[in-house]
């Protein structure tokens, strides 16, 4: 037997050692775009939830001091004290809705670097060419919400999004030659998220959970209903009132997920890392084929997620005496691919709450709205009216704010960056540190056109690249990221600054398990997002 004490000691050596190589990285500079400073209305800042001017939709001055005021003083009552101190919006409090969890933004944590210890660069500016463009591509996300990814090359309204999003000084989601094309449309510049079909793998494939069965089909939502279109019901969302019952989602078919709606709805509803583990049963097995085996594994492709301790399968040869489970296994892996997500949430919080404070989208709709009303004049960059979706939203809704696929529009927690974006990255990063990112899809599908709530075989284009792990988890951080801006509740950098800061998140805790195991273990690779592999 192991001398207990000797343990309890080096059990308390191992803690100590990882918070102290954590304590000596240093800190980085937290800067935002300075649209706070800079806008004495704080148009360049979110202002969901407090109270706001009824003619112009700025919000009052006094009632941002107060939220300011709260998030300098860091302590529960000062947050308490918003719903008594006139701060908030929506006169009747019982329809009134909070503020997201900005005291995460103070907590700690102990595993992985410190909330404070990551940072983000700068969200682009209000003003700048960068902004106009992700708001031009957020109002053509909205015009093609109810249209087949699959449709995208054949379809007018993809086809003059497109070639509209390639006129824009500063437009930087994924281009060929310089341009952006149906292919790219929406897409991220992750190696795999181009390749093949909009939609990842795992996000179609049912997949057997044990005993049990996952249908991935998505409860959608009636085709063609999209909210806030008017100043009326965009000035109630903004002060951070409840949506009356008449606007609530006209529950739609069950199908696949095929069209910006129906991923709209998938991360409208889900657990932030129910995608992610749904990936990992499906690359445990669940979907008839095992990924198992990143080179590091001191088991190789021999682990189990039952503890029956199988024996081999014929042909298999080589093999230790024993196996992985609890670690370099099934347990291991499934627990692992969840644990960063409210760690990277912390982390997201931080940057959320006390550096950025960046703006919605459909707040900045609503200046645009106000503009285009006459009541004041904003600072926007020239390329918002050279674009044509303008038109486009006006002739379709009557008013240039951005229609979102949600009653309730964004949640009441600022834009930079996204909480699904975060958890996206960190999540994927653990699945591509365990498993076989080279390894070829088997048996890909898609969703039947016409039909969505049947698969059929996905056929690729001759010459077209395979589909891998790798690619397809890649494709699902941005898909899942991607929807978030689909609904209209998110930005382009909100998605992907977020992903690469849970990436960090992620690779923080990985770095800190060396130390943990009785096996060999010289460490996992990883492809990150920009398409360097490292090893952790």
């Amino acid at each position: 037997m192991l001398n207990s004490i000797k343990r309890r000691i080096t059990a308390r050596k191992v803690r100590v050692d990882a918070a102290e190589e954590q304590f000596l990285k240093p800190n980085p500079v937290h800067a935002n775009n300075g649209d706070e400073d800079r806008y004495p209305n704080k148009i360049g800042s979110s202002t969901k939830g407090l109270a706001h001017d009824p003619n112009t939709g700025e919000v009052i001055p006094e009632a941002y001091a107060k939220l300011l005021a709260a998030l300098r003083g860091g302590r529960s009552t000062d947050f308490d004290a918003l719903a008594s101190n006139g701060a908030l919006g929506c006169g009747d409090p019982t329809k009134q809705r909070r503020f997201v969890n900005p005291q995460s933004a103070y907590a700690y944590d102990l595993e992985g670097i410190d909330s404070h210890q990551l940072t983000q660069p700068p969200a682009p500016a209000f003003a700048s060419a960068q902004e106009a463009g992700e708001m031009v591509e957020l109002y053509w996300m909205s015009l093609l919400r109810d249209v087949p990814f699959a449709e995208y090359d054949n379809n007018p309204v993809a086809i003059a999004a497109a070639e509209d999003l390639s006129k824009l000084s500063d437009f930087r989601g994924p281009k060929v030659g310089g341009k952006v094309t149906t292919q790219t449309l929406f897409r991220d510049e992750y190696p795999g998220c181009t390749t093949g079909p909009y939609v990842s793998q795992f996000l179609l494939q049912p997949v057997n959970f044990g005993a049990q069965s996952i249908d991935t089909r998505i409860l959608t939502n009636t085709a063609g209903i999209d909210f806030n279109t008017t100043f009326t019901d965009w000035l109630s969302v903004i002060n951070g009132c409840q949506p009356p019952a008449s606007m609530a989602i006209a529950a739609g078919p069950r199908v696949y997920a095929y069209n910006g709606r129906a991923v709209a709805q998938y991360v409208h509803t889900d657990f932030l890392y129910q995608a992610y583990f749904v990936a990992c049963v499906n690359l445990l097995g669940g979907a008839g084929t095992s990924y198992l085996g990143d080179a590091g594994n001191p088991y190789g492709q021999f682990i189990d997620h039952t503890g029956t301790g199988l024996p081999l399968p014929i042909g298999m040869s080589g093999a230790p005496a024993d196996i992985g489970f609890g670690t370099f296994g099934g347990p291991a892996i499934a627990t692992l691919v969840c644990e960063p997500a409210t760690r990277a949430l912390k982390h997201q919080w931080y940057q959320k709450w006390l550096v950025h404070r960046r703006l919605r989208p459909e707040e900045f709709g609503g200046h645009v709205e106000v503009q285009n009303l006459g009541r004041a004049t904003y600072p926007f960059h020239p390329d918002l009216f050279k674009s044509t979706v303008l038109g486009a939203i006006s002739a379709k809704f009557g008013s240039h704010l951005l229609p979102v696929a949600f009653p309730e529009g964004s949640p009441l927690h600022t834009a930079y960056g996204s909480g699904h974006a975060t958890v996206a990255g960190a999540c994927v990063t653990m699945l591509k540190w365990f498993f076989d990112e080279s390894a070829i899809i088997e048996n890909p599908m898609v969703p039947e056109p016409g039909k969505p709530e049947n698969l059929i075989p996905y056929v690729a284009p001759k010459g077209e690249e395979p589909l891998t792990v790798g690619g397809e988890l890649n494709k699902l951080a941005s898909n899942i990221s991607q929807a978030r801006n689909i609904a209209g509740v998110h930005w382009r950098t909100d998605a992907s600054a977020a992903n690469r800061l849970g990436e960090e998140v992620a690779i923080a805790m990985l770095e800190e398990l060396g130390e943990l195991f009785n096996e060999p273990y010289g460490g996992f690779s990883v492809t990150r997002f920009d398409g360097t592999t490292i090893r952790v």
